[in-house]
């Protein structure tokens, strides 16, 4: 296992199996976790220590390929190159409450979502914990911004990699390393009902955020794969047993697509489906993909949609378009480098 996916616990129990006293598995640790790139920084260290390490516990610390800072409003976007070559984004966005940064959790993506460019191309591999942390810790160190919030957004389906997620959440959760507040971290799914069930029961006080994007079957499984495994109506119950078990409101991302799900039809056949359940709607104008032939609602449909919704008792907002000028929305970046690379 790679040094910083390890937990202050395990890592104890490395440095006791190397001879070394308690106390050193927390220097490690706090590090690790500041973003140090090379155990010759840590000079409280005795050198053979750190020898020993450098030796069978290289770290690898991601570089950035590319870095894009939005003019309009301070949005960066950072393009990582992993130790393996393979590429992921992170997108650090400026709000009134404090520094928000959208992690990647895979590279690629196997969920085939239409109106998404990060699934172009598949499912390369999962990341492991330490390249998540890293994102948050190299996004902090680089843009000199201190990051309170985060939210598992960006390329890939946190849930897809459910062990990963949980023991980065751990990790960047940890008071020892950036203690980084579960109320303050947002997890988006698409949907996968097993995934969403394993995690009521950790009883996490993480915001969960599910992708929905229609209000029914027929024009889900036009735009999301996943809904022939998972229909509506199995998530919507899964939704219900996350709320019971964890007493924590979902908030449910509903990209605005212009003629596919923004009419008053289909705002008023949600609130009828979600009738009784805690909610929060967060519509989302359409980012325009260039491989894909759907287009975003207009600002009337979308502010018609969320006049519906809230005068049906349900709190709607409309995501604050950032970074559009920078490829801000997922996947983009990626793909553009991708294709300028080959």
């Amino acid at each position: 296992m790679n040094l910083k996916s390890m937990t202050l616990p395990e890592m104890g129990q490395l440095l006791g199996s190397l001879g070394q006293p308690a106390f050193r598995a927390k220097q490690v640790y706090t590090w690790l976790h500041k973003g140090a790139r090379s155990y010759d920084e840590m000079t409280n260290l005795p050198k053979s220590l750190r020898d020993t390490l450098a030796r069978d516990y290289p770290i690898q610390a991601p570089k950035v390929v590319r870095r894009q800072e939005s003019g309009k409003d301070g949005t960066i976007k950072y393009l990582w190159e992993l130790s393996d070559g393979n590429c992921v984004e992170t997108v650090l966005m400026r709000y009134h409450y404090g520094n928000t940064v959208c992690i990647s959790t895979e590279v690629g993506c196997r969920m085939g979502c239409a109106f998404c460019a990060s699934t172009l191309g598949g499912l390369v591999r999962r990341l492991e914990p330490y390249e998540m942390l890293d994102q948050v810790l190299f996004t902090q160190v680089d843009s000199g911004q201190k990051i309170s919030h985060i939210v598992l957004m960006g390329i890939g389906e946190p849930l897809d990699n459910f062990d990963n997620v949980m023991r980065f959440l751990e990790l960047v959760n940890s008071p020892e390393g950036m203690n980084i507040s579960m109320r303050h971290i947002s997890l988006s799914t698409c949907g996968l009902v097993p995934k969403i069930d394993e995690l009521a029961k950790r009883k996490l006080q993480l915001t969960l955020s599910v992708s929905l994007h229609a209000p029914n079957d027929r024009t889900r499984d036009q735009i999301m794969p996943v809904n022939k495994a998972y229909p509506t109506e199995e998530l919507l119950a899964a939704c219900r047993r996350y709320y019971q078990a964890t007493n924590r409101r979902i908030s449910f991302e509903y990209a605005m697509i212009q003629g596919v799900n923004d009419s008053r039809e289909d705002a008023l056949e949600l609130l009828r489906r979600l009738k009784g359940l805690p909610a929060h709607f967060n519509l989302i104008p359409l980012n325009h993909v260039e491989e894909s032939p759907l287009k975003p609602s207009t600002r009337a449909a979308v502010a018609a949609f969320q006049k519906t919704l809230e005068d049906g008792g349900v709190t709607a907002t409309v995501r604050r378009t950032l970074g559009g000028d920078i490829d801000a929305s997922c996947g983009q970046l990626r793909r553009k480098y991708h294709k300028e690379s080959t």
